[in-house]
């Protein structure tokens, strides 16, 4: 006789799963807050994005397209892309998950690296399989390392570039060596959510890569550069038959009227992205700087936030930093959860914020 039990149980594995905690939204204090937690840009959204949005109000009661057409489109014309190779999502997390679903199962193995994002570890083990975690050099991904991790039950190889929380890259040469090293039916999954930040010559997201391959996915969102982390909106370009995986899968009407419509204003909107980028090319070597001249450490970052390092020692450490800011009105974001228990992720800012933050690690830094 089967073994019963009084409430349902969840299958092996879900309850080994630890949930995503993301950034602090708020602080004990009376200050102004500023919440540089989540690498949101201080920019907000497009006004054209936020009219577009709005005007869906008047007809809720319509299923949006399930297909996202229009907005495929749209991103198509953007980066020159064939719409019918793009797949949206709500967020590229549900994307992210679609397509380790759609290729991992008990048994198989899904590839990471130490400090990369947390999602991919969920969704691994979310769909059966097993994470396997590979360190890093220099808060770097390592492609030899990824490659050594590789055995006959690797389905699916995740690469932040990117990487958040550490800000690092990898430069395309890299990127291409490692999918010339990986078995043609394991998917390579580039997760390129800070790509519109990155001034780097050698970097390239990895379209190209994708138009000439078979097992490349890439993956975008709308959340950071763009202002919408609200609507939950990401793609992903990839191969026909991976396309062809995930439209099978996928809920019916995974995004929502708003977002379809806000995407397409956001991304004729170069104006807003422009200014956006400006801001953050600003910010980030003179946040670079100061901090570092403070004595904390700062990983240098091709994205919209820093990785602060703090000194192991009473009084400095990175959670009584974390303790103070916020005592400030400044949140950032503890990465414990990442294997980094003596770092802080900084999002750049307003310039309010920004130089509000400067002085406050000045404070910290050199208070008794």
């Amino acid at each position: 006789m089967t073994a019963t039990s009084d409430r349902p149980v969840p299958r092996p594995g879900v309850l080994a799963i630890e949930a995503y905690v993301p950034g602090k939204s708020a602080a004990t204090t009376t200050k102004k807050i500023h919440k540089l937690s989540s690498n949101e840009t201080p920019y907000g959204a497009s006004k054209k994005a936020i009219e577009a949005y709005r005007a869906t109000g008047d007809h809720l009661e319509l299923y949006p397209d399930g297909s996202a057409t229009r907005l495929r489109e749209a991103i198509g014309r953007r980066y020159g892309l064939d719409p019918n190779r793009i797949v949206c999502g709500a967020g590229s997390d549900e994307l992210l998950s679609l397509i380790t679903n759609a290729y991992v199962g008990p048994g198989d193995e899904g590839i990471f690296t130490e400090h990369g994002f947390l999602v991919y570890k969920i969704a691994i083990r979310a769909a059966g399989g097993t994470p396997v975690v590979v360190k890093e050099r220099n808060l770097t991904a390592d492609i030899d390392a990824i490659l050594s991790a590789v055995t006959p039950k690797t389905k699916i190889v995740f690469l932040a570039n990117p990487n958040n929380p550490t800000g690092t890259y990898l430069p395309f040469s890299e990127v291409k060596r490692l999918h010339h090293g990986l078995p043609k039916h394991v998917v390579l999954v580039l997760d390129a959510a800070y790509a519109e930040y990155v001034r780097r010559n050698d970097y390239a997201s990895g379209l190209e890569l994708v138009a000439e391959s078979e097992n490349v996915v890439m993956t975008r969102t709308f959340s950071k550069i763009y202002g919408l982390a609200a609507l939950r909106l990401g793609w992903c370009y990839a191969p026909e038959g991976v396309v062809d995986a995930l439209n099978r899968i996928r809920g019916p009407f995974n995004v929502s009227a708003g977002a379809i419509e806000a995407g397409i204003a956001a991304l004729e909107d170069e104006d807003h992205v422009a200014a956006s980028i400006a801001h953050n090319d600003k910010w980030l070597p003179v946040l670079t700087d100061e901090i570092s001249k403070l004595g904390i450490g700062v990983t240098p970052s091709v994205g919209n936030f820093l990785l602060l390092h703090f000194p192991n020692v009473a009084g400095k450490t990175a959670k009584d930093a974390d303790a103070f800011l916020a005592s400030e009105g400044l949140i950032l974001r503890a990465v414990g959860s990442y294997g980094l228990p003596d770092y802080l992720r900084l999002t750049i800012g307003s310039d309010e914020a920004n130089a509000l933050v400067i002085a406050a690690l000045k404070t910290f830094m050199t208070k008794a």
